[in-house]
C-alpha cells in the first residue's frame, strides 16, 4: 500500500512539474502561480506542499525540467536532420530560430523564454536557470566545426537567444521572419561546415 502510495505521488509531483514548465515558458517566472499550476495538473491547491516547500522550489524544478525535456526534442531533431547530411550546427540552427520554436514558447526552449528574467529571481531559482544557460552553450560549443574559437559559442548562444526573443517581441509578422532568417544565414555563412 505505501509503494502505490509513493507511486501515486511520483506521478502527481511529475504532473506538477510539467504542468509548471509549461507554464513558466509560456507566463514568465512572475505568472507562475501555484494555485493555476495545480488546476492544470489535475490537482487540488491544498496539495502542494506535499510536494514542494516553496514556490520557488517548484520554479526551479519547472526550469530543470523544461530545459532536459527540450534537450531532449533538439537532440532527436539533430539527429534526424543529421542523417539528411546536415552538420549537427547547422541542424541546431535550423530547428532553434525556426518559426515554429518562436511561436511554441510553452514548448521551446526555456533559455530564450526565461533569462531576461533570471537576475530577478530567487538564488534557486536563479541558480538553475544559469545552469540552463550553460548548458545551452556546452551544447552549441560542442557542436561548432573544430578549430572555432573559444568565444564563438558564446556570440552564437547569444545570438540565437536573442533573434527569438526579437521574433517573439515581432509577433506573428514579416519583421519576426526576417530577424530569423537574417539571424541564421549570418550564423551559417561564419559557422556552419558541411557534414562528411
Amino acid at each position: 500500500m505505501k509503494k502505490e502510495a509513493r507511486g501515486r505521488k511520483a506521478l502527481s509531483h511529475e504532473r506538477i512539474v510539467r504542468a509548471a514548465a509549461r507554464a513558466v515558458r509560456r507566463d514568465g517566472f512572475h505568472g507562475v502561480g501555484v494555485a493555476d499550476v495545480m488546476k492544470s495538473a489535475g490537482l487540488t491547491h491544498g496539495g502542494f506542499y506535499a510536494h514542494f516547500e516553496s514556490r520557488d522550489e517548484l520554479l526551479a524544478a519547472a526550469v530543470e525540467h523544461a530545459a532536459h525535456d527540450v534537450g531532449i526534442e533538439i537532440e532527436k531533431q539533430v539527429e534526424k536532420l543529421q542523417a539528411q547530411g546536415m552538420s549537427a550546427f547547422r541542424a541546431h540552427i535550423e530547428i532553434y530560430l525556426s518559426e515554429g520554436h518562436v511561436l511554441d514558447c510553452e514548448n521551446g526552449c526555456p533559455t530564450s523564454a526565461l533569462c531576461a528574467e533570471v537576475s530577478r529571481q530567487a538564488p534557486l531559482v536563479a541558480a538553475v536557470s544559469r545552469e540552463m544557460i550553460g548548458r545551452l552553450h556546452r551544447v552549441i560549443a560542442g557542436r561548432l566545426p573544430a578549430g572555432s574559437s573559444e568565444t564563438a559559442a558564446w556570440a552564437v548562444t547569444s545570438a540565437l537567444v536573442g533573434a527569438v526573443q526579437l521574433a517573439r517581441a515581432l509577433g506573428n509578422s514579416e519583421q519576426a521572419r526576417e530577424v530569423l532568417t537574417q539571424t541564421k544565414n549570418e550564423l551559417l555563412a561564419r559557422y556552419d561546415v558541411p557534414a562528411i
